[in-house]
Formats: structure tokens, C-alpha cells, sequence
């Protein structure tokens, strides 16, 4: 698609989407994977290892998409609790994926450790469509917050609220892809009737710090292990990642919580976004998968040695 946001299919430049419009990118939408076949079923295996739970339902008629979290199954109120996201934007695959082999490969390292809370698939309407947004065209990743729009972020603060105060460690896992340019910042631009300016597409892994409690220290252990799986996302010339200063190494800062973003949602001491890129050349999707892995085990390894 050319990014000039004038020639984007929908809409009139600069007027906001009304009913029609986002009417007429809802019928646009296809599926093109399964949500069934490819994530509840390896949560349905994973069933025999950790306690599974239906926290909401996206009634999205004709479709019917339940919500599923997994906890520790030896849940003990005494230990701290880390809780992983991933697939709050749906078409990021290595963010629903990656929490799922954490689980498989990684979690029984920390049993009786921590209190382990995932929600691996957050927004399975927009994973079946490799989307962004939501049935709606609502950004979920904006809306954690009261009254949220977003029935995908309302069901998961439900699901969060009566530990939120014990969350140690929130680790959100996200990817920056090529279509973010090519067609979700564009939409964006259409929808909210505002031109699109280009930022490129950093080439790398990198995190999200939050601005307003930020944890150098914490980041960076991440960054460090990932970068033995795949490689770190450089600034760009003015020294920034889309239009964010680079405050260190793989790393930029965003107001987590008045932004509205998932890592927001708890007051975890320690709390950071992913994001890999599954476009390079030089990764694999399995890479991308490790990746996600990796950065929760050293989040994990990193809030434990620290919080003692």
C-alpha cells in the first residue's frame, strides 16, 4: 500500500472515521489463521501442567472467541507474581507464541519461585485477521484504563485486579513489523483524520521502558540476554526509535500508564514492552519465538535477584 495517507482506501483526508467508514474496514477484515487450531489448542496441552481459566469471551457474532489465562498451579499468595501478555495486538505472532514456549521450555525453572499469571492471546479476533486493532477498529494496546472501549483490555484488567497490587514483574511482548509503515500507522492516520509521517522501521529488537518509573538497569539485563538470540535494534540518525530518544542501548521510554498501555496496567516495580522484528532477514520465526522467551527469563531472573 503507498503510505501517502491521502491514498488510503478508506475515508475522506482529514476527516475522522464515522459508522461507515469503519463499517467499511470491518468488512475488509478476513481471517487468515486460527485461533482454535494454533493457540488454544497448545493451551489445552499445556492444561496438563498449570491451572487454565476462561476469563471473558469476545462475542464478536458471528464468531465466539474465549479468553484464556494460565496460572501456576501450586498458586501460593506468599510469592510474588510476574505477569506475562502477549497478542494484545494480534497480528504480533512472536508475542502470543513466545509466552506459550516460555511456558513450555521455560516456566517449570521457576516453580515455587514466583506466581506465574499469563495471558497469551489477549486479542484473538485480531490474531485471526493479523491485525492491530480490535472487531472495532479500537487499538487495544491504548485503552487500559478506566472505561476502557476495548472489551479485550476491560477482560484482562478483570482478570488482573485482584492480584494487581502483587505483580513484581510485567512483561507485555510485542513486535514492530514492516506493516506497521505499509498499512497500520497509515490506517491509523485515516481513521483519526490526520496525515501520516513515515519513521521507518527499526531493524532490531528493542523495549519500552516507562518514562514515569523507569529501570535502566532492568532493561538492559533484557536487552543483554536477547541479544544472544537475535540482534539489537540501532538508533536511527537523529538517535531515536520512532521519533523516542534512544536512552540507552535498545532502548525508549514511554508514559506507560497515561498512554493507556498494557505494561501500565499494575504498578510492578518492574514493567516493559518487547519488541522484536520478525521482517529481518537475519531472524527466524523460532528466533522470534527464543527471543520473547529469553527476555522473560532474564525479566524473571532480573526482578527476582533485585527484589530481595
Amino acid at each position: 500500500m503507498n503510505t501517502d495517507s491521502t491514498l488510503y482506501p478508506i475515508g475522506t483526508p482529514g476527516t475522522p472515521w464515522g459508522e461507515a467508514e469503519r463499517a467499511d474496514w470491518l468488512s475488509r477484515q478476513t481471517r487468515q489463521r486460527s485461533y482454535e487450531a494454533e493457540v488454544l489448542s497448545v493451551i489445552e496441552r499445556l492444561g496438563a501442567r498449570f491451572d487454565v481459566e476462561e476469563y471473558g469471551g469476545l462475542d464478536y457474532g458471528p464468531d465466539y472467541y474465549p479468553l484464556k489465562a494460565i496460572r501456576s498451579r501450586d498458586w501460593n499468595n506468599g510469592l510474588p507474581v510476574v505477569l506475562i501478555t502477549g497478542g494484545v495486538h494480534g497480528y504480533e505472532t512472536s508475542g502470543v507464541h513466545g509466552a506459550l514456549e516460555f511456558l513450555d521450555k521455560h516456566a517449570a525453572d521457576y516453580a515455587g519461585r514466583v506466581n506465574l499469571l499469563v495471558a497469551p492471546c489477549v486479542s484473538p479476533w485480531a490474531y485471526e485477521r493479523i491485525h492491530r486493532w480490535n472487531r472495532n477498529a479500537i487499538d487495544p494496546n491504548r485503552s487500559f484504563h478506566d472505561g476502557s472501549p476495548a472489551e479485550e483490555s476491560a477482560a484482562l484488567m478483570r482478570l488482573v485486579a485482584p492480584v494487581r497490587e502483587h505483580v513484581l514483574i510485567h512483561i507485555d511482548l510485542h513486535e514492530t513489523t514492516d506493516t506497521d509503515e505499509s498499512e497500520f500507522r497509515p490506517a491509523l492516520a485515516a481513521r483519526d483524520g490526520k496525515p501520516f509521517e513515515p519513521a521507518g522501521i527499526p531493524d532490531g529488537f528493542y523495549v519500552v521502558d516507562d518514562s514515569e518509573n523507569p529501570q535502566p538497569d532492568f532493561q538492559q539485563a533484557l536487552i543483554k540476554a536477547v541479544e544472544q538470540v537475535t540482534h539489537i535494534a540501532p538508533a536511527d540518525e537523529k538517535g531515536e526509535i520512532f521519533a523516542s530518544p534512544v536512552v540507552a542501548r535498545g532502548v525508549i521510554q514511554y508514559p506507560l500508564s497515561q498512554w493507556g498501555l498494557c505494561a501500565g496496567m499494575t504498578r510492578a516495580p518492574y514493567r516493559t514492552t518487547t519488541e522484536v522484528y520478525p521482517d529481518s532477514p537475519r531472524v527466524t520465526s523460532e528466533q522470534c519465538n527464543a527471543a520473547q522467551a529469553a527476555a522473560v527469563c532474564a525479566a524473571i531472573d532480573y526482578g527476582l535477584t533485585h527484589s530481595q
